[in-house]
Order: C-alpha cells, then sequence, then structure tokens
C-alpha cells in the first residue's frame, strides 16, 4: 500500500527515527497530527515538542524508535527545564507521551517511554500575563487614526477583545456574519478552544467600533468573509485575507509603543485587561466565567488581577 498524498509529501518533514521505523510508522506519526490534533495552536506546539525530542535521541545514539527509553525522557526533560519555564515543560511531557500513546495503540512500539516519567511541579493562583489599567486601554483605543481602514480594523480588534473577553484565535476566526442583530442590540458569535460556540451581546463601545469598521470598509455584505483582514499592499485597503495572529500581536505591540504604554502587552493582555476592569465595577466570578467561556471559575481566576493593586499598596506602606 503507496502512502497517501498528503502523507508523502509531508515524509521529509518527520525526524529520523520515525521515518527509519517505515512506512507504517510514519503515515501513524502524521495521523498523531492530523486526524488526532484539532486545535492549531496545540499541533503547532506539540509537533516542535515530538520534532525537537525525537531529532536529540537520534543525535545521543538512540538506535531506533522502540529503543527510546524512560531515561531519555527524563533527561530531555531535564535539560529543557534549564530554559524553558515548568509549564513550557509540562507541554512538551504531554506531547511526547500522548506520540507515544498513539504509537503503541497503533502497534508501532511495544511501550511508552513518557508513562513514567514525572513532569515539574507548577502551582499557579495568578496568571503571567501583562494587565493594562482601564485608563491605559481607553488611551490605546483613543490613540488610534481611525480615518484609516487599518485604524477602523485595528480599533475593533482591541476592543473586541476587550469587551468579550475573546481569545485572539476565536475573533480571528470570525465572519463577518459572526456580528449580526438581536433584540436591537449587536451580538458577536466566538468558536472557542474545543468546537466550543459562544456568543455575547456587544458593549456599547464595542458596539459603536464594529459598526463604523464594518461600514466604512464596505465588508458588511460579505458575510462569509474574514471579519479581521490584511491591507493590501501599496492601497491601504482591506484584503479578502484573513489577519495572521503573528501580524495581530504585532500590530499590538506597535499600536502600544505609539500610544506611550510601557507596558509590554500581548494579544492575551486585552482578555486578562476586561475580566479584571469587569470584577473591579462589582462583576462577579461566576458572571466573568460564563462571559469568557471558561468551564471553571478557577481557570477565570488566573485572569483576576485585583490582588496586584493591593499588594502595591501594602508594598507602599514600607516606609524609611
Amino acid at each position: 500500500m503507496s502512502l497517501p498524498v498528503i502523507a508523502t509529501s509531508a515524509m521529509h518533514l518527520v525526524p529520523t527515527l520515525i521515518s527509519h521505523a517505515g512506512e507504517r510508522a510514519g503515515v501513524r506519526f502524521l495521523e498523531f497530527f492530523t486526524a488526532n490534533i484539532r486545535n492549531p495552536n496545540t499541533r503547532r506546539a506539540y509537533a516542535r515538542a515530538v520534532n525537537e525530542f525525537l531529532t536529540w535521541c537520534a543525535e545521543v545514539g538512540v538506535s531506533n524508535l522502540a529503543a527510546v527509553a524512560p531515561l531519555h525522557v527524563a533527561t530531555w526533560i531535564e535539560l529543557q527545564m534549564h530554559t524553558l519555564s515548568a509549564p513550557s515543560v509540562k507541554q512538551r511531557l504531554a506531547a511526547i507521551r500522548h506520540l507515544f500513546d498513539w504509537l503503541v495503540v497503533g502497534q508501532v512500539v511495544p511501550h511508552n517511554p513518557a508513562a513514567s516519567v514525572r513532569g515539574p511541579s507548577h502551582t499557579a493562583r495568578s496568571g503571567k500575563t501583562p494587565v493594562l489599567d482601564p485608563s491605559e486601554a481607553r488611551q490605546l483605543l483613543d490613540s488610534l487614526d481611525i480615518s484609516t481602514p487599518v485604524g477602523l480594523r485595528d480599533r475593533a480588534l482591541i476592543a473586541l477583545m476587550v469587551f468579550s473577553f475573546a481569545r485572539i484565535g476565536a475573533a480571528l476566526a470570525m465572519k463577518v456574519e459572526d456580528v449580526y442583530t438581536q433584540n436591537r442590540r449587536l451580538w458577536v458569535r466566538l468558536r472557542e478552544k474545543g468546537g466550543k460556540q459562544h456568543a455575547m451581546p456587544c458593549h456599547h463601545s464595542l458596539e459603536e467600533y464594529l459598526h463604523a469598521y464594518l461600514i466604512e470598509t464596505g465588508i458588511e455584505h460579505d458575510l462569509k468573509g474574514p471579519l479581521f483582514r490584511t491591507i493590501k499592499r501599496g492601497t491601504g485597503q482591506l484584503s479578502s485575507t484573513v489577519l495572521p495572529q503573528a501580524n495581530a500581536h504585532a500590530m499590538v505591540r506597535r499600536r502600544a509603543v505609539a500610544a506611550g504604554l510601557k507596558t509590554l502587552i500581548g494579544n492575551h493582555t486585552f482578555r486578562a485587561t476586561g475580566i479584571t476592569a469587569y470584577l473591579k465595577s462589582g462583576g462577579t466570578l461566576e458572571n466573568a466565567a460564563a462571559m469568557a467561556n471558561h468551564a471553571s471559575t478557577r481557570t477565570t481566576q488566573l485572569y483576576d488581577r485585583r490582588r496586584d493593586e493591593i499588594s502595591l499598596d501594602e508594598v507602599e506602606r514600607i516606609l524609611l
């Protein structure tokens, strides 16, 4: 049996230990990423981790895939801890463990060498995502030049993440039809992790920004087109191509600097900023979890940065 076309074209990308294990191992390896993992971010992270691990194994003299042992996994994980955070190392160990589980079920290898390896301990009570003060978020939004399509787009995207607590991936996956009117108010439809669909009414500021963006750029009738788009080179007008996540990250960094903000922000900053601002205004943790589409309030608590202000107030009590 010959390899499927997609597998054949990608076989040169697999690590040496996989390609040397034969066609069956190669197909099973590729199916792990194409058939077993649906989230593109998880797929990308897992692919990087397992490729680096299996390449390292070949470099240190592991002769074949079946010869990978718990000692190899533990040693590599220990090396990762020298340069990466505990959550990143735990994610890499999970990638190796899940891959070998998949290979064991497919009868490519007899056992999972990562099954007995323990990762680093990690407990998080508060997230590390930089958060903006509400006045800084307003400063950023007001600093944007909305006389151009790109300014309208950027204001709408940032406001969507702040006022609807949207993840950047869900925001960029939206189509124009995902902004709609219901009960005389504008609503947004978000497709979150795990394929979960989540709808929210718009804050009045977000409603204003989305209306201006859709109407003044002329995309309101392209219902199946992407909501947030790249700019055609040399024209300053919107294209029909969805804005890549990396471009959105570069945009918010650039906009923050131009607005005079000192905080080194990222796309996730606005989700944490919106949740914290909501809770500071008297919102409940339970409602914040529902608005953020979190399965548990424990996850929402990682975005609640109100304690940062308490800590700062207490530090200022140290008088010398």
